[in-house]
């Protein structure tokens, strides 16, 4: 009978340990689409189509589009840091962890289309 308590703990104490594992994430998802829609969006649009008035006007690449997508993740990354053509720069107003963030985000918008 205690052989079974402690597996039966141990069974609840791992998904337990599971469970609160999957919660950071989830939140760091909705952090990093928020980052998205308050500094991106504006532009590159909700989805990441550049179907937006600025997007337009600016030539703002589309997020979705395969050749955008074959930038690397490192391309991405100095885009974002640095800014290019008309787009701001963002070393001084975003942490490395939240561009690293957002460069995952931007693959995701590219699976949408």
């Amino acid at each position: 009978m205690t052989v079974k308590i402690r597996n039966a703990g141990r069974k609840c104490c791992f998904g337990l340990a599971l469970a609160l594992s999957l919660v950071p994430a989830a939140g760091a998802q909705g952090t990093t689409e928020a980052t998205f829609k308050t500094k991106c969006a504006g532009c590159h649009g909700a989805d990441g189509g550049a179907n937006t008035p600025a997007a337009k006007a600016l030539g703002v690449h589309d997020f979705q589009s395969p050749d955008v997508q074959k930038e690397t993740d490192a391309e991405f990354t100095d885009i974002i840091v640095k800014g290019k053509n008309k787009m701001p720069k963002y070393a001084d107003k975003l942490k490395d962890s939240e561009i690293k963030d957002l460069v995952g985000y931007v693959r995701t918008l590219g699976k949408k289309k």
